[in-house]
């Protein structure tokens, strides 16, 4: 039986991915701060992976994401197979939140590799590489 990964993905096949299926759970893993004020791609639920002011991992992680896919009903294995599309600022803190999905059943994870706002360039900037914001894909911002 083939071990279950996280699917790396770029902000275009996300979007292309998010279009084509209805029940995917699309989720912004960020701080609520970064989240609010630096904007998030539209349609995106946040479900913070760490927060401040202690910045430590989110311990009802799993539960959460698990409650957006199935509703906040039932906890059964039988939706773990819902397309779970992740999302952060460059991509790490979203495959880290991904592997731990799929450690706990998670069949279809996927972490958009340049996240929202991609790596940082030669000047130290961010959204002239990569992401979300670079390849114009619909955001908003509070």
């Amino acid at each position: 039986m083939p071990t279950v990964k996280v699917t790396h993905i770029n902000a275009l096949e996300a979007w292309d991915l998010i279009q084509k299926e209805p029940n995917v759970a699309f989720i912004d893993v960020r701080s609520d701060m970064e989240y609010l004020f630096i904007g998030h791609p539209t349609g995106a639920v946040n479900i913070p992976w760490i927060s401040e002011p202690d910045w430590e991992v989110n311990p009802n992680f799993v539960r959460e994401v698990r409650r957006l896919v199935l509703g906040g009903i039932i906890e059964s294995s039988a939706h773990h197979s819902v397309p779970v599309v992740l999302i952060c600022r460059s991509g790490n803190r979203s495959d880290e939140a991904g592997k731990l999905l799929v450690e706990n059943g998670f069949k279809r994870v996927y972490n958009i590799e340049q996240g929202f706002e991609g790596e940082l360039d030669a000047k130290h900037q961010r959204n002239t590489l990569g992401g979300w914001r670079y390849d114009k894909l619909p955001w908003e911002q509070c």
